[in-house]
């Protein structure tokens, strides 16, 4: 554990409590929670804190699938070949990553965010009325080859060449592309996620670099956050999940822009 202050702890829990339902409920959780960690150790090496931020979220996403996955139905053998997918993408996308600047890729990401919310706004329907969730007509076939090389390999190599808002961009995608209702879609990024942060965490405590008692403690808020994020998803529906996902977008515009102005 490092030498914090309990009001540190406290505010860093929170804030671990918070990502995990936003998380849950729409992805995107890691905006919140990995720079209240930068802000709360500041002086701990930047491995040291996105090792540890990966050991708190893998606990959040993974209480939030099984939530999930006892109330509604979700193509599992789908779900972790897209996440399988990702996570090769993702291992690309970091490997390209030393040459690519941020600096060109923020505008780039903040057009297409407001491009997403512009017809998230106009198109009512999206993400209201499922066909591929196993209640509805089967997915064809070039729809899941889409879901797995389009969603799981170009949603993970953006994970892996820059990262933020890919939870949002995975359960767009998986709308868009399968036809999922958002709650579906919700749910099955949540399993995509969960592989994603298994490799990156393997990875992270291969090198050593996870502060693993303050994840721990962490992570009983995240899993608790993920659980009721996921429960009110479930139990509001669509409409409450489209509107948390316009609120996380534009709050992850903001973001882009005020980082490319402090650039």
């Amino acid at each position: 554990m490092p030498d914090i202050t309990l009001t540190t702890l406290i505010l860093l829990c929170l804030a671990a409590a918070a990502a995990g339902w936003i998380d849950a409920v729409v992805g995107g959780g890691g905006l919140l929670l990995l720079p209240a960690l930068l802000l709360g150790l500041p002086h701990v090496p930047a491995a040291q804190v996105l090792g540890t931020n990966k050991a708190v979220a893998i606990v959040g996403t993974s209480g939030a699938a099984v939530t999930f996955l006892r109330k509604t139905p979700v193509r599992v053998g789908l779900a972790v070949r897209i996440g399988l997918m990702a996570l090769a993408g993702s291992m690309t996308g970091a490997f390209f990553a030393a040459g690519i600047s941020s600096e060109v890729l923020r505008p780039v990401i903040m057009v297409v965010l407001l491009g997403v919310a512009a017809f998230v706004m106009l198109r009512p329907s999206f993400g209201s009325a499922a066909e591929g969730d196993g209640t509805g007509r089967p997915v064809a076939r070039a729809r899941v080859i889409m879901a797995i090389v389009l969603v799981g390999g170009g949603i993970g190599f953006y994970d892996g060449l820059f990262g933020p808002g890919t939870g949002t961009f995975l359960v767009l995608g998986l709308t868009a592309v399968l036809h999922l209702d958002l709650v579906t879609a919700s749910a099955t990024a949540k399993i995509v996620n969960v592989c994603t942060n298994a490799g990156a965490l393997a990875m992270f405590a291969y090198q050593g670099t996870v502060l693993w008692q303050l994840a721990a403690v962490m992570a009983v808020f995240n899993l608790a956050g993920g659980m009721i994020g996921a429960r009110m998803a479930l139990s509001r529906g669509s409409g409450f999940v489209r509107a948390v996902l316009l609120t996380v977008v534009f709050s992850l515009v903001a973001k882009l822009g005020f980082d490319q102005w402090n650039a």
